[in-house]
């Protein structure tokens, strides 16, 4: 497996697999353990997505030893502080059924994330976690929270598929050393992504789907994918773009699709935060 190396030299699969939207607990429990035996070693959850417990048990059932995996989950926002982080941690920790996390992210970047970082800085020193960042933080609050802190984020996961690329942000994060993850690469679907003519004919010349020339161009661009998938045949589709290569003129055609907006929310808009940010889950 092709892996990034974050800023404090821990390596990571560049091509992981993400269970948001499956809160079923038998079914996220066997797509994970589809993913591990299809040989995914990185896994990405969240404390938010309800499905840690069955993330552990697919761990635990795939018999993969545990020095193999990587393994992601995220502080929900209601658990932001210092004291709060902390626990929320060791409540993830044990519905994983692990001894320590491979990487921990700050889900959102709303309420006392400085106190939720402050304590993931001391849980990264005390080696329960391998590597701490965040997720949807803009690079003016990336950069925030990189100045005011001792330890720069190893990873900023957020929105990145074909209609929103995030080259300023991208550019942004290598500059200051953050490794750029993606979330819905295949952006759910919208904008008829599957569809997409520019897409469907380059999937059509490598002999490959659209799924796969998509997470082939975010592995070109050293952007660390997280396809998800109920489906065993599409998890096995997913992992299997190692063998071919997008030309630069298939790049060059993937560019012009940019919106340069998202699809889904906004992080400016005040109305999204206060809704999250009131937003109670019974984690």
């Amino acid at each position: 497996m092709q892996t990034v190396t974050l800023n404090n030299g821990v390596k990571m699969p560049i091509l992981g697999f993400g269970v948001y939207q499956v809160p079923d607990a038998q079914e996220c429990e066997n797509a994970v353990y589809e993913a591990l035996m299809a040989g995914y070693r990185l896994i990405d959850t969240a404390a938010g997505y309800m499905n840690e417990e069955a993330v552990g048990q697919a761990i635990k059932r795939s018999g993969v030893p545990r020095e193999e995996l990587f393994i992601t989950t995220k502080l929900w926002i209601q658990d932001a502080g210092y004291e709060s982080a902390k626990l929320a941690f060791e409540k993830s920790l044990n519905k994983l059924q692990l001894d320590y996390l491979d990487l921990y992210l700050i889900h959102q970047p709303f309420c006392d994330y400085y106190g939720a970082w402050r304590a993931m800085e001391d849980l990264y020193r005390e080696g329960k976690i391998k590597a701490i960042g965040v997720s949807n933080f803009l690079p003016d609050r990336l950069m925030d929270l990189i100045v005011h802190n001792e330890i720069v984020p190893a990873i900023n996961q957020i929105e990145t598929h074909p209609f929103y690329q995030q080259n300023d942000s991208a550019a942004f994060m290598k500059e200051e050393g953050v490794q750029h993850q993606s979330w819905a690469p295949f952006a759910e679907g919208l904008n008829n992504m599957f569809g997409n003519e520019v897409l469907t004919s380059i999937a059509e010349k490598h002999n490959k789907s659209v799924a796969q020339v998509v997470l082939r161009w975010l592995v070109q661009r050293n952007v660390v994918a997280i396809p998800k998938s109920v489906r065993k045949e599409r998890i096995v589709e997913n992992f299997d773009i190692f063998n071919f290569e997008l030309s630069q003129n298939d790049i060059e055609q993937i560019t012009s699709l940019d919106t340069g907006e998202s699809l889904f929310l906004s992080y400016h808009d005040p109305k999204f935060a206060k809704m999250l940010g009131t937003l109670k889950v019974d984690l």
